[in-house]
């Protein structure tokens, strides 16, 4: 069972949307800023580098504004940067009035996590990489806990070769204490067996923090992304409640069945309303576009509740 409805203008972004000729767009960030839906895309040049681009629609289906320019391109001179930018999240703080943006920096020694801010999607404010390679898929959440920032990423080492889902704390977004396991990736025949990555910022809500994640199997003709759900403590996000067993969207639609990397749903960007708690999974397909799908942040958590297992019981 599929939780998430596909848009049916999907994909709703292409290159061929774009003002200069790319390659792909895809796997974007999302967010509001007042009515308008801003998602900062992931658009790979047709050299091969990523940059991150923004487009903005006044119902975040359709009417899309593409920028003319990028919005954060990578420096040739840095070599922590000088191969792209990939994979934007975007958290907006209330505590700082910005839009905290996470993504990947990529340069030779590997990919990065990489920060930077901005109040309005035109400034830009970069503060560099704040995660050694390799590590990626990095989300803040909104608030502080005692004092403390809380930034979940995806470390991988050689003393710990598995990819997980980790979360460091800081005072200050800049000095990070040693990471802390949050979700592992389950063993031999899962679908989220290979490796794990969070996706959008989790969403508060009054039962934990929503996560909705990526998860992959890695198959005979390559690798399979799906989507999963957790729930996470409140007061205590390292703490994992609820998992669900299940995946709530898998590659279908020939979009993502075939493209640059086949079989991916990758999602980095979610909007609620927080009225109706109607939600738009904005996603990556196949590498190649963007698309979007609905669901409801109580159904999501229905699942969670009966369709879930506690904790990481499958370590």
């Amino acid at each position: 069972m599929e939780l998430f409805t596909r848009h049916a203008s999907n994909p709703v972004l292409t290159a061929d949307h774009w003002p200069d000729p790319v390659n792909a767009v895809f796997n974007p960030g999302a967010t509001l800023l007042g009515d308008t839906t801003v998602l900062l895309v992931r658009v790979e040049d047709r050299c091969g580098l990523s940059h991150l681009w923004v487009a903005r629609s006044a119902n975040g289906l359709d009417g899309w504004a593409v920028d003319p320019k990028p919005f954060l391109s990578p420096n040739p001179d840095i070599p922590t940067e000088c191969w792209g930018f990939e994979d934007p999240r975007i958290t907006f703080v209330g505590e700082l009035a910005t839009y905290v943006i996470t993504c990947t920096s990529y340069g030779p020694s590997g990919p990065a996590v990489y920060l930077a801010s901005t109040p309005d999607f035109v400034s830009l404010q970069r503060h560099g990489v704040v995660m050694p390679p390799e590590d990626k898929n990095a989300a803040l959440l909104p608030c502080r806990f005692k004092g403390d920032w809380l930034l979940f990423h995806r470390p991988v080492s050689t003393t710990h070769a598995s990819a997980d889902v980790w979360l460091s704390r800081s005072p200050d977004l800049a000095s990070w204490r040693a990471p802390e396991p949050v979700l592992r990736c389950r063993a031999h025949g899962w679908w989220d067996a290979a490796r794990i990555g969070i996706g959008p910022p989790p969403i508060e809500t009054p039962d934990g923090w929503l996560v909705i994640y990526h998860g992959v199997r890695t198959t005979m003709s390559g690798s399979l992304y799906r989507v999963g759900l957790a729930l996470l403590d409140l007061e205590n996000p390292v703490l994992v409640r609820r998992r669900s067993d299940e995946w709530v969207l898998s590659p279908q639609a020939p979009y993502e069945r075939v493209g640059d990397v086949p079989n991916v749903v990758f999602p980095c960007g979610a909007v609620v309303d927080p009225t109706s708690g109607d939600l738009r999974l904005y996603y990556g397909a196949a590498d190649t576009s963007v698309c979007v799908a609905t669901s409801n942040v109580a159904e999501l958590l229905e699942h969670l509740r009966t369709n879930g297992a506690a904790a990481n019981a499958y370590e």
